[in-house]
């Protein structure tokens, strides 16, 4: 199992998780509640992801990670990270940066589409 592989099978046992190619057939997220959490191209090497992350957090991970850690590419660089996955990485570190992303855009959610998805709701049977 490649990096990728093992990155996106740990993001997809998050609760109510949904993959999509919205802009090509290169370009793959993972959404919760419609809504992006993980940004990936499926070429690039070394592997990059994208996730969203608390501004402070995301200034700290970029300086003591400076080769890894970069500002979002094509994202809010406020928001979003890319975490550049050659292996240096500690996976521990990936895999709550991971959750991190997911809960910030969990948070984010209307109350009715987070209370949904804690029942186990499909999205489009929040409504």
């Amino acid at each position: 199992m490649t990096l990728l592989q093992e990155v996106l099978e740990y993001a997809r046992r998050l609760p109510g998780v949904r993959e999509d190619f919205p802009f090509d057939l290169d370009t793959l997220t993972l959404k919760v509640g419609g809504k992006i959490f993980l940004l990936t191209s499926l070429r690039k090497d070394p592997v990059r992801i994208n996730l969203k992350c608390d501004p402070e957090r995301a200034l700290e991970l970029r300086a003591r990670y400076p080769d890894r850690v970069l500002p979002g590419y094509h994202m809010n660089k406020r928001h979003w990270n890319t975490l550049v996955l050659d292996g240096t990485l500690p996976r521990a570190l990936v895999e709550e940066l991971i959750r991190h992303s997911y809960a910030r855009v969990l948070a984010g959610l209307p109350h009715r589409v987070r209370a949904a998805l804690a029942r186990g709701v499909e999205e489009g049977e929040a409504e």
